[in-house]
């Protein structure tokens, strides 16, 4: 791969990474409703289910989602249950003394529902199967080693973004939860976020 190769690339990704999503949405609903530290985190997590969506994409394990569709229905919908779980679990967690056992979330349990909400996303899984191979040359050679540094540019500058994202969104989120009664209304907006994106992905197709 050239470096001119890699610029456009890069410049691809960021301008995707940037666009309104529903992981943008869940890193900044996370930092609204838990604050700077969870938003971080959660990113953290996602961005490391990007690494398997990269090998799968690079061993051709994703093409199981575009020929199969019952593969790609079972990753689906448990994606969209562990959604409308998270919803749930936002209802659970209105009132102030739910919202201050949120805060006491293990990094290990806020990392996991990032790398959860990527890794069961089969969209995703679609989306490198398509994106990365445009940017491959087979006079290099080792397409799928081509395949998996391109994976790792895609997350390093994700990682960057998404950081960014839950940094100024926790922002706003520490504030909010200073203010039990504000609180309290955005648990239930996180539940009507998480339990809408669950709701779509439900309905998504190939």
């Amino acid at each position: 791969m050239t470096a001119s190769i890699l610029f456009v690339f890069l410049a691809a990704s960021i301008a995707l990474t940037f666009a309104p999503g529903p992981d943008n949405l869940f890193v900044v609903t996370q930092g609204i409703a838990r604050g700077r530290r969870a938003a971080i985190l959660t990113a953290l997590g996602m961005c490391s289910g990007i690494t398997v969506h990269t090998v799968a994409a690079a061993a051709g394990i994703s093409a199981l989602f575009y020929s199969s569709a019952l593969a790609f229905q079972v990753v689906k919908f448990a994606g969209a249950g562990y959604l409308i779980y998270l919803a749930w679990q936002a209802v659970r967690e209105r009132s102030s003394l739910g919202l201050a056992a949120s805060l006491g979330l293990s990094g290990a349990a806020l990392f996991r529902r990032g790398f959860v909400m990527n890794v069961l996303n089969p969209k995703v899984a679609l989306f490198f199967l398509a994106f990365l191979p445009q940017f491959t040359n087979r006079e290099a050679g080792n397409i799928p080693l081509q395949m998996a540094v391109l994976g790792l540019v895609f997350m390093a500058q994700a990682l960057v973004i998404f950081t960014g994202i839950g940094f100024f969104s926790g922002i706003v989120g520490n504030w909010i939860l200073r203010r039990p009664r504000a609180g309290r209304w955005f648990s239930w907006l996180s539940a009507a976020i998480f339990a809408s994106l669950g709701v779509r992905l439900a309905l998504a197709q190939r």
